[in-house]
Formats: structure tokens, sequence, C-alpha cells
């Protein structure tokens, strides 16, 4: 069990960045991050990306100094370490196969998406969020396809995104009215596409709303997750808003976990439910305590 870095050789924002890891879990990254003074947003989902400034400090705390190709090797043989594919700018392949089963021939469209999603002030609302809903849905309706209507309002949920509650739903909602109107989607499609995308803004769908179910549990399956995940997930949102200080965003984190572990039932359907409510629960316990 040890914390590693490597040197600082990787050039950024006027300086050179180090990278933290753990070669035994994510709470003990940090932990140790966090009495080194490091903050959450430097954490980049299996790694902490530090400042040259701080590497002796690091070095003095605790961390071993080992080679980057070192390093990596020990993040890969711990398990920790991200897939490729689950990294933002590795997913257009699998998101493009993804759409082209939801609404081929408009890849003109697709790329708005894309482009969309992965903008550079995003850090949990990326692509790889996106993804993430799109294989929970696989998950709640297999062995049959989700709805098309469902998977579209996944692709629009968080097209918009500048972190405003209500707002972003509802703007992302109209640029599903007005983009799925010029692809020539029937008019009655477009108009569940857009409720299903509003629906997002509170998770509540009503108790015959199966496709609100559905896309309410895949956006919300994050909170079902391992640990390890969760931890990742709970440093990502923390980054997307980095412009916010750390007494007021543990406030407004704190309202939203009570807000989620209020909502009765957390899951709406009875796979989500099997897959990832006794987990939610407890991760989002855990982060009040």
């Amino acid at each position: 069990m040890a914390i590693y870095v490597d040197p600082p050789l990787w050039p950024a924002h006027g300086t050179r960045f180090s990278h933290l890891i753990s070669d035994t879990s994510i709470q003990e990254l940090h932990d140790f991050a966090a009495a080194a003074g490091i903050p959450e947003r430097a954490f980049d989902g299996d790694h902490y990306d530090v400042a040259e400034a701080r590497y002796g400090a690091l070095v003095a705390a605790g961390a071993v100094p080992v080679e980057g190709r070192t390093l990596v090797r020990k993040l890969i043989a711990s398990g920790l370490r991200i897939p490729a594919r689950q990294r933002s700018k590795a997913l257009k392949l699998p998101l493009l196969n993804r759409w082209n089963d939801a609404l081929p021939a408009h890849d003109a469209l697709f790329l708005d998406l894309l482009d969309r999603w992965g903008e550079e002030h995003r850090r949990y609302h990326g692509r790889t969020h996106l993804l993430a809903v799109l294989e929970a849905l696989d998950l709640l309706t297999h062995p049959a396809a989700p709805p098309r209507p469902v998977l579209l309002a996944a692709w629009f949920h968080d097209a918009v995104y500048r972190g405003i509650a209500g707002e972003d739903e509802e703007e992302s909602a109209r640029l599903a009215e007005d983009a799925l109107a010029r692809a020539g989607l029937p008019d009655a499609e477009v108009d569940e596409v857009a409720r299903l995308v509003r629906l997002t803004a509170d998770h509540c769908p009503g108790p015959d709303d199966d496709a609100g179910a559905l896309l309410s549990d895949a956006d919300l399956s994050v909170l079902g997750g391992a640990p390890e995940a969760y931890a990742r997930y709970r440093a990502a949102v923390r980054e997307d808003f980095a412009h916010i200080g750390d007494d007021d965003f543990a406030a407004g984190r704190a309202a939203v976990v009570r807000q989620l572990l209020r909502l009765d039932p957390l899951f709406h359907t009875s796979r989500g439910r099997e897959l990832w409510l006794e987990a939610a629960r407890r991760n989002l316990r855990g982060e009040l305590m």
C-alpha cells in the first residue's frame, strides 16, 4: 500500500505537472491529497495532477517518487486505472455506433452533440456520462432495445450544460425540439423526447411513465456505483463546479444529496432498484457523514 508520484514533466498552465496515484484505493489517494492540501478539482478519475511546486512537499509527506513508466505500470496493476474507452476524448467511435443505432444518416447532428458533450468546462457531465447513461439503458431493457425516444432523450438531456439547474434541462429540451424537428421526426416523437429531457430536472416520473422511469434510473445509475467509481463521480462533480468556493459547494452538494435521499422511490424500475438502490443509499448517506 503506497502513494506514488512521478517527476513534474507534463507542461500546462505555465508550469509542469506530476501525477499522484495510489496502488491500493481511490479513497487512500483522496485522503493523502486532502492531508497534503491538494484540492479535489485536481483529481482526474484515477490520479491527481499536481503542480511542480508541490512535488518536494509530496515526497516529504510520504509519496514514493518513481518514473512515469513505473507509475503507469503500478496504476494498471492496482486495477484502478480508468480504461481508455471511458475517457471522454476516446469515445467518438463507441458513441457514433450508438448514435447510428438511434438515428442513422444524421451525422451533422451527431457531431454537434458530440462537440457539446466534449466541451472543456465539463468534467462529470461529459461524454463518459453520456455513454454510461446509454449503457445503463441497455441494462434496464435487456434483452430488448431501449425505445428510441428514450435513447434520443439521453443524447439531449445534458446537451446544454452550464451548471444551472432547471435552465440547462429547459435549454436542452428546446435544442431537442428544434434539432429533431429539422431532422424530420414526427411531432409526437419530438414532443416526447423534449418531455423526457425536462423530466431530468427532478427525476420524478409519474407512476405510469415507463419511458420517464427508464431515463431517470439510467441518469441516476452513477449513484449506485462501486466505492472507487463513486469517488470518481464525486470528484468530477466538484470539478464541474470549480468556480464555486469549497464552503458553498459543500452546502449545495449536501442539499442535493438530501434531496436524492428523500426521493421515494429513488429508482423507478424494478431492475434499477435491483441493480443500484442499496449501493446508492450507502453512497449518498456516506457523503453526509
